[in-house]
């Protein structure tokens, strides 16, 4: 039996209740008495009384007088006494293979518990990436719809088609308004070369006529100076004569 005691403490404080013996040993010896059935809440505990019986028994068959009506009723007694003392065993033995059963079915549960964590952990390492792949797919689907929007905006393929044919039907005729330039401008290099070169001829010969015309206006007027002083010598003589 426990010993419990209590000291009071002042107003306003706490109660705290000391025990006999340690938490530990209250549990070996509640184990023991339960397992060895020494203790009861009312009347002498049932192993006492098997001994008891077992003991007068055991006396009654050991005395000598002629006895065997008493001995077979103590023998009766002492069978009933172990009836009576088996039955809380087998009630305990029932409780016992219950409580297997029932921890069987815990560790069953449990594991089937631990398998539906790992499962359900695997599960959502599976949405986690499905969720990360749904993000990927969702800004993809965002880009994709900003370029439709961004190509939305554009003009009409056909209307850019027209755009582009008319823009080389320009490049074209800049094209062929640029090569026919190039040959006018070719020609016309070639024309002012031509050009030079006979203006340069026609230097030269004006040049040299002007040399040639020069020259002979010299011989003309040295053979007119000859001329004017032959005849001035002539009319000297003629004035001399």
């Amino acid at each position: 039996m426990l010993v419990k005691g209590r000291k009071v403490a002042g107003r306003g404080e706490e109660m705290a209740a000391h025990y006999a013996f340690a938490p530990l040993e209250d549990d070996t010896i509640i184990k023991h008495r339960l397992l060895t059935r020494t203790t009861t809440t009312r009347g002498e505990p049932p192993l006492k009384k098997i001994q008891k019986k077992f003991i007068s028994f055991a006396l009654e068959i050991d005395r000598d007088a002629d006895n065997y009506g008493a001995c077979e009723k103590m023998y009766k007694a002492f069978l009933q006494e172990m009836a009576t003392f088996e039955l809380p065993l087998l009630k305990s033995k029932a409780v016992i293979d219950a409580n297997l059963r029932e921890k069987e079915n815990f560790n069953e549960l449990q594991g089937e518990l631990h398998r539906q964590i790992s499962q359900t952990q695997a599960d959502i390492e599976d949405l986690k990436k499905h969720l990360e792949k749904s993000k990927i797919e969702r800004q993809h689907k965002e880009e994709c719809e900003a370029i439709r929007r961004l190509i939305s905006m554009q003009p009409p393929r056909s209307d850019t088609q027209k755009d582009i044919t008319e823009l080389e039907k320009e490049i074209a005729a800049l094209e062929a308004e640029n090569t026919a330039g190039s040959r006018t401008l070719e020609l016309r290099k070639k024309q002012f070369s031509l050009l030079l070169h006979v203006v340069d001829e026609l230097q030269n010969t004006i040049e040299d006529e002007q040399k040639s015309l020069a020259e002979e206006l010299r011989v003309a007027m040295v053979e007119q100076k000859i001329s004017l002083e032959d005849a001035t010598g002539g009319t000297e003589a003629m004035a001399i004569d």
